[in-house]
């Protein structure tokens, strides 16, 4: 006779340390958009604009777990990258001028053409004059000059060159920059970008030229996912070039806490923008900004940003794929039960303040009729908190078990029909 198994299971977790390597500092408030007659005042989208279809930041469901943060920028988002689990958000869907922010996308299609061997590190390319007369930040590269692929990258990710960015952009695209602002577009859809449109490769200003949050974060989170061979690029202080040495734009590089990417951006019409990730503890977080009003509002609401997400919240593993979550019995197999196993890992973001309500729950109904496959599912691991969806993850049996023979079969049915076990 079946009956169905509700193994619970109340975890309780010590508290990780709340050491803060930077204290929030008050910052001034953000610049205000200029109007450019386009939605946010600031940008005109280029038709109509995807719905938004993804669950609120936890900070947002669960506020009575969290002190609120007043923070000093038009837009924000703060992302863990193990979960991909949204922290925080501030108009994280509105859309924005990208400034440099947007020269990720020229260097994802870079690593991506680096990762398909059709690009190397010391291939050489020329600089056009397209590139050459580039204004605002640049790496002071000459027209017909030959540079190597390494070395633009570092120019435009240390120095934000926007002639590096350019000679790279056309170095891919048979010397068309508006050939390669296609492939940014359609990388951009393919990545889930769903409310982005770049018509160059440096992010200089553009009515048509927009992003959110929520978008550059998604790229910065698949440049780190994706491409870690070339990740150390981003954490380079110093790059000389043409005998002109500049330092990263990134200020959090020298502060010392953990930050070691990704890059920042800057335009009258979009303010202070910074993509920034720091590892603390072994955990990495993801924060965005955008819209601040001056580099050293940038560099303190940022690290503000960083340190809420470290101290407020944590990482909680509950489970690793493959590990034992329990054992069902088994009908007419040739093993009398079977183990059931995680599929895949199972970790959860959660305010610290929670961690003592978190909950696994174990379910699955038994017995299981053999044969059973190594990999089957049989039941599944719910992890919940009070304000937050249920996270469900599948169990797995952890090894095969055949059915037994015909003879054998009869046996245990007439058994069971006299009111035995098997």
């Amino acid at each position: 006779m079946k009956n169905t198994v509700l193994l619970a299971l109340f975890l309780s977790f010590l508290a990780f340390p709340a050491h803060a390597e930077q204290p929030a500092v008050a910052a001034s408030s953000p610049p205000p958009a200029v109007s450019l007659g386009g939605v946010n005042d600031s940008v005109a989208p280029v038709g109509p604009l995807a719905p938004i279809t993804a669950p609120p930041p936890l900070a947002d469901t669960m506020a009575s777990e969290v002190p609120p943060l007043d923070l000093a920028a038009r837009q924000a988002i703060l992302i863990d990258t193990a979960t991909g689990t949204v922290l925080y958000a501030k108009n994280a869907d509105e859309p924005m001028p990208t400034s440099s922010l947007s020269k990720m996308m020229t260097l994802y299609l870079t690593f991506e053409a680096l990762k398909d061997g059709k690009l190397h590190l010391n291939d050489m390319l020329t600089v056009s004059k397209n590139a050459w007369s580039q204004q605002g930040s640049r790496t002071f590269l000459n027209i017909g000059q030959k540079v190597s692929v390494e070395d633009l990258i570092r120019g435009v990710i240390v120095q934000s060159g926007n002639d590096a960015a350019v000679t790279l952009a056309e170095g891919q695209a048979s010397g068309s920059e508006a050939a390669f602002v296609d492939l940014m577009n359609a990388t951009a859809k393919e990545l889930g970008m769903t409310r982005t449109h770049f018509v160059n490769a440096t992010g200089l200003p553009d009515l048509h030229h927009y992003s959110t949050a929520r978008d550059l974060a998604t790229l910065a989170l698949h440049l780190i996912r994706d491409f870690p061979q070339y990740y150390h690029y981003f954490s380079e202080e110093t790059f000389a070039f043409n005998g002109i040495k500049q330092g990263n734009r990134n200020p959090l590089l020298y502060r010392n806490i953990g930050v070691d990417g990704l890059k920042t951006g800057h335009t009258d019409v979009g303010g202070y923008g910074l993509c920034a990730s720091e590892v603390r503890n072994g955990r990495r977080l993801l924060a965005l900004l955008n819209g601040m009003a001056s580099m050293q509002a940038r560099a303190d609401v940022g690290a503000q940003l960083l340190d809420y997400g470290f101290q407020e919240f944590g990482l909680y593993p509950i489970a690793k794929k493959g590990d034992v979550m329990a054992q069902a019995k088994v009908w007419l197999g040739t093993h009398k039960d079977v183990k059931l196993v995680a599929a895949q890992d199972a970790e959860i973001d959660l305010p610290r303040a929670a961690r003592s309500e978190l909950k696994a729950v174990v379910g699955f109904t038994q017995p299981i009729a053999a044969p059973i496959k190594k990999g089957q599912q049989i039941g599944v691991l719910t992890i919940s908190a009070p304000h937050m969806t249920d996270e469900v993850v599948p169990l797995v049996a952890a090894s095969d078990v055949p059915r037994v023979g015909f003879f054998t079969r009869m046996w245990d049915k007439l058994g069971a029909l006299l009111g035995g076990s098997s």
